[in-house]
C-alpha cells in the first residue's frame, strides 16, 4: 500500500465514505417498528423549540426553588454553631453571633443578583424570592435571639439607667405624706 493511500483509495486513511452505492433495498422500504411513526421524527421545528423552551423554563423554576431553599441549610448550621458556642460572652460566641447576623443581611441585599440567572417570562420568581427572604429573616431573628441570650441587647430598664436624669431629692417637712 502506498503512503497516503488508505482503505479509501486516494483519500486519507481516516476518511469514511458514507455514500450508499449498494443495490440493496433502502431503509425507506423497511416498515417502521410498532409504535413508531415517521411523523414524530419529522415534527415541526416550532413544536420542538416550544418544548425546548418549556423544558428550560421548568429547569429554571426548579433551580430557583432550590436557591430559595438554600438558606434553610445555613439556618440549621448556624443554630447548631450558636448552641455549641454556649450562652457566655466570649470571643467565639460573639463572632458566631455576628456572623449569624451578617450572612442574612448580605443575602437580603443581593436578592436580585441571586435570582438573575433564572429570570424568564415563563418563570414566576415571586414565590422563590419570598421564601428566600423569609428564611433569611428567620436567620436574622436567630442572630438577634442569640444576642439577647448573651445579654447584649438592651431589653431591661437597668440597661437604660445611664440615659435617665438623676433623681431629685424631695425634702420632707414633717411626718406627713409629700405632695
Amino acid at each position: 500500500m502506498e503512503k497516503g493511500k488508505g482503505v479509501m483509495g486516494a483519500g486519507r486513511r481516516w476518511a469514511v465514505d458514507f455514500s450508499d452505492n449498494s443495490t440493496a433495498p433502502s431503509s425507506r422500504d423497511i416498515p417502521d417498528p410498532p409504535g413508531f411513526t415517521r411523523a414524530s421524527v419529522d415534527q415541526d421545528d416550532s413544536a420542538v423549540s416550544r418544548q425546548k423552551n418549556d423544558a428550560e423554563a421548568n429547569w429554571k423554576a426548579q433551580k430557583a426553588w432550590e436557591v430559595a431553599q438554600a438558606p434553610f441549610k445555613n439556618l440549621l448550621m448556624m443554630g447548631f454553631m450558636m448552641w455549641m458556642a454556649g450562652s457566655t460572652v466570649h470571643l467565639f460566641s460573639i463572632g458566631i453571633t455576628f456572623s449569624a447576623l451578617w450572612q442574612p443581611i448580605s443575602a437580603l441585599q443581593g436578592v436580585g443578583k441571586v435570582f438573575e440567572p433564572y429570570k424568564d417570562n415563563k418563570v414566576d420568581l415571586l414565590g422563590p424570592k419570598l421564601l428566600f427572604i423569609a428564611l433569611n429573616l428567620g436567620g436574622l431573628a436567630l442572630g438577634v435571639w442569640k444576642l439577647n441570650t448573651l445579654g447584649l441587647l438592651p431589653t431591661h430598664a437597668s440597661d437604660w439607667v445611664s440615659s435617665l436624669s438623676p433623681a431629685q431629692e424631695v425634702e420632707y417637712s414633717g411626718g406627713g405624706i409629700p405632695l
